[in-house]
């Protein structure tokens, strides 16, 4: 069946997320954060989440849209969306003992080659206060569907300021190497609460025409980020106010991914993630700091 156009502007229901010292503490170990600053909850100034753990409490959403869609979409429709950028921006940490509630809206739904891009816009608050924590654009793709009633788009993400930002590393980037475990899609999905059967069970993986099971990329843009906290600003959590990524390739436990990094503009670091085999993973990657 088409995606129908006239579903933009549905808002999701909301998602309650209590921050613990337990859940900060797992995250930041599920993926290999391992310094002080993310694993030290007696540390001056107290424990501060890492920013993409921001992904936990808006997974919940994200799902509730292909939900609410299943009158429009049949099962095999939905399940083929697939996330293709990740964009949030920080307004501040999340800490142990936050109360916070995640609400979304669908905004955008636009005709591409491969099928439909749709966008939703997640803005995490402070459940007392409504003060935001964190707004995501996050973009997906549901692939070989067409759209009635034409484009539609309600609201969009900030624009970049120019078109530098964008443009890959260069030859002379920075390069990290990070081993990828087997295990990691199994830790991922239980420190960050995001489950889907593809990253863990090669019977689902298979069955969906993948390879084998793939690492989430939610995981592998939190990886890239992390990369980018160690080299430009010390392992501090607050420092990230925005990152963005388009997430062109899949990643395979059991081998190698590498940041390349460089700066850009005043405050601006890019960035994109490469396979062990040279393919892109992620592309497009803006850090703001």
């Amino acid at each position: 069946m088409p995606f129908p156009s006239d579903r933009v502007g549905l808002q999701l229901p909301p998602y309650e997320y209590d921050v613990s010292v337990r859940k900060v503490l797992a995250y930041s170990a599920g993926i290999g954060a391992s310094e002080p600053a993310f694993l030290d909850d007696l540390q001056d100034g107290g424990l501060r989440a890492l920013p993409f753990q921001c992904v936990t409490p808006e997974w919940p959403v994200v799902l509730s849209m292909r939900q609410q869609l299943g009158e429009a979409l049949t099962p095999d429709e939905a399940r083929r969306g697939v996330h293709a950028v990740q964009d949030s921006i920080f307004h501040r940490p999340m800490r142990p003992g936050d109360r916070l509630v995640t609400e979304g809206q669908l905004v955008s739904a636009t005709p591409i080659r491969s099928g439909v891009l749709t966008v939703c816009r997640l803005i995490t608050r402070e459940r007392d206060s409504n003060a935001p924590v964190t707004t995501t654009w996050t973009s997906s793709i549901f692939l070989n569907t067409a759209l009635t009633g034409g484009p539609v788009t309600i609201a969009s993400p900030p624009v970049l300021s120019s078109a530098e930002e964008l443009q890959p590393p260069g030859a002379n980037a920075r390069t990290d190497t990070i081993f990828i475990p087997k295990e990691m899609p199994h830790v991922y999905s239980e420190c960050a609460d995001i489950w889907n059967p593809i990253h863990t069970e090669r019977k689902e993986a298979l069955a969906a025409g993948l390879p084998d099971i793939i690492l989430h990329g939610t995981a592998t843009w939190a990886l890239a980020g992390l990369t980018i906290l160690r080299r430009y600003r010390s392992n501090n959590p607050a420092a990230m106010k925005r990152i963005t990524g388009r997430f062109a390739g899949m990643v395979l436990p059991g081998e190698d991914i590498t940041v390349r990094h460089e700066p850009g503009p005043p405050g601006i670091v890019r960035f994109e993630v490469r396979t062990a085999s040279g393919a892109a993973a992620i592309t497009q990657g803006v850090a703001w700091l």
